[in-house]
């Protein structure tokens, strides 16, 4: 009897640690990774905004109802290690921590928007970084993303005691960068340099011939008006003629 007793003590901080497991240890892997949208798709990485595939019935045989939280984990590749799942939909971190947690969560949905059953027809992608609106300190807040990246993406389901299920990390996402501008190879240069000063040349030769043709241009009477001329003086002389003979 005591030695049942003494068991019973010893198995009893055993069961309590288990107790404490018990929850992160439901935490179920979904074996899916998120993917960026079709290449095809116009936008689908800007200088703030990147498009991802909805990730269509991966959360139908999870433990959640309809209304429970399936949301978008954004962070910075280096920040993945150091995202701890939160354990109450209020623990979740807003756009707001990014900079100081690397991380935050965004996009809340439920599995009712992720079924596979949706048509066919339907544009079925997830912007990040598409509302220029939102407060950044408000849950699900999808602002524009503060720079090139790279950034990686999972997705979290949740229920009522806690933390569900999860998506793999995504790849490294790099959005586009500004395009400075920048000079042409030395050697194009060079070559543009010397065209365009030939060309200055001439134009200036082609100026200087138009003035001079226009300040040294003598007005010179035509051989029409010339022959116009005499044969009017002559005229005039043979009518002359013929009055005094007459």
């Amino acid at each position: 009897m005591a030695l049942r007793e003494r068991q019973s003590l010893l198995l009893m901080p055993l069961l309590l640690l288990v107790t404490r497991v018990q929850p992160g240890a439901a935490l179920e892997s979904i074996n899916y990774i998120p993917q960026l949208a079709n290449t095809t798709l116009l936008g689908r990485l800007t200088q703030s905004t990147f498009t991802l595939e909805q990730p269509l019935g991966q959360f139908e045989n999870v433990s959640l109802s309809d209304p429970d939280p399936i949301w978008l984990v954004v962070a910075h590749s280096n920040a993945t290690q150091n995202f701890t799942a939160p354990q109450k939909i209020e623990d979740t971190h807003a756009p707001a921590s990014f900079d100081l947690n690397g991380y935050y969560v965004t996009m809340r949905a439920s599995r009712v928007h992720y079924q596979g059953s949706q048509s066919g027809s339907q544009l079925r992608v997830l912007r990040v970084g598409n509302d220029t609106q939102c407060s950044s300190t408000s849950w699900g807040c999808n602002p524009p993303l503060p720079g090139a990246g790279p950034y990686r993406v999972k997705f979290l389901a949740m229920n009522a005691t806690g933390p569900a299920a999860e998506t793999k990390w995504s790849k490294d996402i790099h959005l586009q960068q500004a395009q400075t501008f920048q000079g042409a190879p030395e050697s194009r240069s060079k070559s543009t340099v010397i065209i365009i000063a030939l060309l200055s040349i001439l134009l200036v030769v082609f100026l200087v011939l138009i003035i001079a043709a226009c300040c040294w241009r003598i007005p010179v009477s035509s051989p029409a008006q010339q022959v116009r001329m005499r044969r009017y003086h002559t005229h005039h002389t043979d009518s002359l003629r013929a009055e005094r003979s007459s």
